[in-house]
């Protein structure tokens, strides 16, 4: 008799993801067993021979199919039925947790992961216990084909073994009689097997047990195989669970004259089943638990870094007053002491020298309208005259302006793309903002360094860069040599109010001008840049088409007086309200002047001779966009002329203005409030003859 039949076989595994393999493999060899580990299903469904005692296999060995495994156990013979334990996912991870994923025709035990090496080692061995008894089968049926002389002696044996197995066995002929049973229905039913054979099954089983398997009887006895379980209590009332096998029999002339019956006692592997559920819903259960602690915990984290960032914009807000309130202060003192001693000298009656005085309070108000502007592109609210460029003149036309700003110790380096790169931007602010990198490139090389610009094309695809989208881009990058910025200053550049100046020395809005008119002109700001090493700041500007050839610009002519011609002038201020009036007048103008909207309408819809409106945009009530359309309803030639200091909805003059519209922004010089003037009403004029 081989050894086989005494140890339960060789334990096959199919476990191909990781070290799942061979940790099983560990666990079953360290307990005397004899173990084979295939790679997948085709590979255990070669090595399968008589010697196989049981396929252990996991989850991930069926995904990709069962059929290689199903077909070679249909080719079992009738003797065998191989155990086979399926280790599954845990139920989380399931698409149904009660799901099988394989057949009832196999003889399987589904057991659920994680699984400690007890249990699994008592299933296995399980398993082999009853794959044994199958060699006892085997072994037993192939010594009665052995010797036909001894059939008698063969068919005894035959029984002794069925009686001896702790299995259900008859078979049932097709009028559902008892034609041979073994004697474990002495035990399962309290009758012995002689009053078994020969009864019809109800008179065996009852009624209702009849009623409910009829369908299956039916269907074996059409040819198909029909496996199910049932609860089956002992006669002590102790639970039971079974696993019954209907399997056709053919007689030698291929008709079905009836069927066997196993029925199997597998209440031990359905507690270690659902042992294996419930430790898994515990598992869940914990890692729910878990889960919400770190919820918890990441709200809490998210609160603290909340609370962090306030506070750090608080104190770069510090950073900010301290700064602004040092340019404003000078300015403020240049502006206020120059007027003083203008107006001292006059009370002296002294004229001379006056224009010195004057130009330093001019001086010092350009400073402070230059911060003014700054703030407003650090928000992007800085009203841009949005026109064709070509990038590669743009940055060569700075070349002067930079070598003068940087000093000698910094050397300016240009490399310009071969090809012309047109963009639509604000000529003159990305020349600040080009210059305000140069600066910042100049104050991170103290002992002097190299400066590079480089403009190129680019064409992004998508997630290339993160702050960048898909697209065609015109780089301008700005490269120093300087002392780079770690990544935690990198990750705070473009914030508001954000300096690593000392208090005085800057207002942390130049980067954040630069930020803002990129966001304002569609376009995209990266900073790479590395410790000791230098800073490279990329623009990155959207390419457009070549625009048509500019119409030439004929020279601004010097500041002419008016004709007597009459502007109604709409400004809430009192004191730009006086300026203004008093300029227009001066210049030869017949004005008249109103403080809202509320006050100019009726004018305007009176008869009298309007030949300009000039108005302040930010009017309280109705604004000075809304009151020009209104005016524009009963006068559609009129010209208006748009002062903005600050305007959310004047950002872009091009969307914003119409024909026979025109924008100044304030604060302006007499000079060019003159060229406004004349320029809005000129070129109404030229529309008009046109």
């Amino acid at each position: 008799m081989p050894d086989d039949a005494g140890c339960g076989g060789i334990v096959h595994i199919v476990a191909p993801f990781g070290r799942d393999a061979s940790s099983v493999a560990a666990v079953l060899v360290t307990a005397g067993l004899d173990t084979r580990v295939a790679p997948s299903l085709e590979a255990l469904g070669d090595a399968l021979d008589d010697h196989a005692g049981v396929v252990l296999i996991t989850e991930e060995a069926v995904a990709g199919g069962t059929e290689v495994l199903l077909a070679r156990l249909s080719r079992q013979p009738a003797w065998s039925d191989l155990p086979v334990i399926l280790l599954r996912s845990p139920r989380a991870h399931r698409r149904s947790p009660f799901e099988s994923l394989l057949p009832r025709t196999v003889n399987v035990v589904e057991l659920d992961r994680p699984l400690g090496s007890i249990s699994l080692l008592s299933a296995v061995q399980g398993a082999l216990r009853a794959r044994a008894k199958q060699f006892l089968v085997r072994d037993q049926m192939r010594a009665l084909a052995d010797s036909r002389t001894a059939l008698a002696r063969s068919e005894a044996e035959l029984r002794l073994i069925a009686d001896a197995m702790p299995v259900l066995i008859a078979f049932v002929d097709r009028s559902l009689h008892y034609r041979f049973a073994n004697k474990a229905y002495e035990a399962w039913f309290e009758l012995p097997v002689g009053e078994v054979i020969g009864k019809h099954i109800r008179d065996v089983v009852g009624s209702q047990v009849l009623e409910e398997r009829l369908p299956a009887m039916e269907r074996v006895l059409a040819g198909e195989e029909r496996v199910f379980e049932v609860s089956w209590p002992t006669r002590e009332g102790r639970r039971r669970d079974c696993e019954v096998r209907y399997t056709p029999r053919r007689a030698v002339d291929g008709t079905i004259d009836g069927f066997h019956v196993f029925a199997t006692d597998i209440t031990v592997a359905k507690l270690a089943l659902e042992a294996s559920r419930q430790h898994a819903h515990e598992l869940e259960t914990v890692v729910a638990e878990r889960t919400r602690e770190l919820k918890a915990q990441m709200a809490a984290r998210e609160a603290s870094e909340a609370a962090l960032r306030q506070s750090q914009k608080m104190e770069a807000i510090g950073q900010l007053t301290g700064g602004i309130a040092h340019d404003f202060n000078n300015m403020l003192t240049g502006i206020l002491s120059a007027l003083d001693i203008v107006r001292l000298r006059l009370e002296m009656g002294r004229v001379d020298d006056l224009e010195r005085f004057l130009d330093t309070a001019t001086a010092s108000s350009q400073r402070a309208a230059a911060l003014t502007q700054r703030l407003l592109a650090f928000s992007r609210r800085q009203s841009l005259d949005a026109r064709p460029v070509e990038l590669n003149e743009l940055v060569g036309s700075m070349q002067h302006l930079l070598r003068s700003t940087l000093g000698e110790t910094v050397r300016i380096h240009t490399d310009v793309a071969d090809a012309p790169l047109h963009a639509t931007l604000d000529a003159n602010q990305f020349e600040s903002a080009l210059l305000n990198l140069a600066i910042n490139a100049r104050d991170a090389m103290p002992t002097g360094g190299a400066l590079t610009l480089r403009t190129f094309p680019v064409r992004l695809a998508e997630g290339e860069r993160t702050s960048v989208p898909a697209g065609d881009y015109a780089v301008v990058a700005v490269a120093d040599t300087g002392t780079g910025m770690p990544p935690e200053v990198v990750e705070r550049a473009f914030e508001p109010f954000f300096t690593t100046k000392p208090i005085g020395k800057g207002t942390g809005l130049g980067m954040s001008m630069v930020y803002g008119f990129m966001q304002q002109s569609g376009g995209h700001i990266a900073i790479d840049s590395t410790p000791g090493q230098g800073t490279t700041i990329s623009l990155f500007i959207p390419l457009v088409d070549a625009a048509a050839e500019p119409e030439p610009t004929t020279p601004a002519a010097p500041m002419a007086l008016g004709d007597g011609q009459s502007i109604l002038v709409v400004e809430d201020d009192p004191q730009v309200r006086m300026l203004v009036t008093v300029v227009l007048e001066d210049l030869g103008y017949q004005v008249e002047v109103v403080g809202d909207a509320d006050e100019a309408m009726p004018v305007l819809a009176s008869s009298r001779r309007i030949d300009l409106l000039v108005t302040d945009v930010g009017l309280p009530g109705l604004n000075g966009r809304q009151l020009a359309e209104i005016a524009r309803q009963s006068r559609p030639t009129l010209p208006v002329l748009f002062m903005t200091g600050y305007a959310e909805k004047a950002q872009e003059r091009a969307a914003f203005l119409e024909p026979g519209m025109s924008m100044i922004a304030k604060p302006f010089l007499l000079d060019a409030f003159s060229d406004a003037v004349r320029g809005a009403m000129a070129d109404t004029a030229q529309d008009a003859n046109a």
